[in-house]
Formats: structure tokens, C-alpha cells, sequence
């Protein structure tokens, strides 16, 4: 596993992740419950560095029934999912505390929502900067190079800062150094 970036502790069986462990992805996410034949099998929980995490039972590496709980608290359960689907496209802010007054649209969860850099998109977990294809956390590090799929999803549906691209300082501001 030193290869991929990622690492075990926990139990094997013949050589194999077998048991209760606990697996660390390279990218940080974080498996901690049952194992079966070096997948995921039985309960398990998967925790995002995002802070948001997916408990599920496992059958063969593929969750049977789980639920997916947002950083924000929000959840997302496999039979009972009531928060922007086909029928009702109100964000969980409006669900619990009602629609802003008419003319004022809710663009994103967060109220209010983030300024975002010149020619820089809101990607979720920070911002994208497609001429170099890299995403910065929104406290500006490093988070990650986006691969052609990842920038095509992203120029296709993120929200994005549509003034002209001026630059990184534009994020950190004059005072700050790059």
C-alpha cells in the first residue's frame, strides 16, 4: 500500500483485510468498520475531509443501505431522502427556515453564499481555477489538480466568479503574500 498512498490497521486473515480496520485512502478519506476478503463488508463508516461521512452496511465492497451525513449536518438516507429532489428543488436552508421574500434567489446553501475570485469556480470543497486546473481549499491551500472529468463537471455546473480573471491576489488581497 506504500505504492498508492494509502494504508491498514487492522485485521487480516491469509494475508488479506479481513475483519474490523481501519483503512486510510490516499486522499484522506478515512474506512473504519468491517472487511471481508480486502472489501467492504458489514458495517462500515466512511469519513470525508470534508467532514462529511457515509455509514452503510457493505455486501462485497457495494453499500446495501447507508446514510450520508454533510458537514452541515444535512443527511441523505437511502429510503427517505426529501432535500432537492425531482419534486421539491428548495435547499435544506429553506426547508427548515422558508423561502427568501420574492426577487432574492438562494444560489447555494450557504447564507449568505461565498464571494467567489475573479475567474475562479465554487466547487464545493474550495475554488477551481480552470487555467491551471488546480483546486485551492477556500482557506487557500492546495487541495488538488482536476482531471479532465472533474473540470468538465465543474465548468459545466459550478457557480462561478464571471468578472475578468485578475489573478491569485485578487483572493489574498493586497496585504497578504502569495
Amino acid at each position: 500500500m506504500e505504492y498508492i498512498g494509502s494504508s491498514y490497521e487492522g485485521e487480516t486473515v491469509n494475508g488479506r483485510l479481513e475483519g474490523n480496520g481501519k483503512y486510510t485512502f490516499a486522499i484522506g478519506t478515512v474506512y473504519r468498520g468491517e472487511l471481508k476478503d480486502g472489501m467492504f463488508h458489514g458495517n462500515g463508516t466512511l469519513y470525508f475531509p470534508s467532514g462529511s461521512k457515509y455509514c452503510a452496511e457493505w455486501e462485497e465492497g457495494r453499500a446495501t443501505r447507508g446514510k450520508y451525513t454533510f458537514a452541515d449536518g444535512l443527511t441523505f438516507d437511502f429510503d427517505n431522502w426529501d432535500y432537492c429532489d425531482e419534486f421539491d428543488r428548495r435547499f435544506y436552508t429553506e426547508i427548515c427556515r422558508g423561502l427568501k421574500p420574492a426577487g432574492r434567489s438562494q444560489l447555494t446553501d450557504v447564507v449568505p453564499p461565498r464571494d467567489i475570485p475573479k475567474g475562479y469556480y465554487d466547487c464545493g470543497d474550495g475554488f477551481y481555477d480552470p487555467a491551471t486546473r488546480v483546486v485551492f481549499s477556500y482557506n487557500k491551500e492546495f487541495l488538488r489538480n482536476a482531471d479532465t472529468d472533474e473540470h468538465d463537471w465543474i465548468v459545466r455546473t459550478c457557480r462561478k466568479g464571471w468578472d475578468e480573471f485578475i489573478g491569485w491576489k485578487s483572493v489574498v488581497g493586497p496585504d497578504e503574500t502569495e
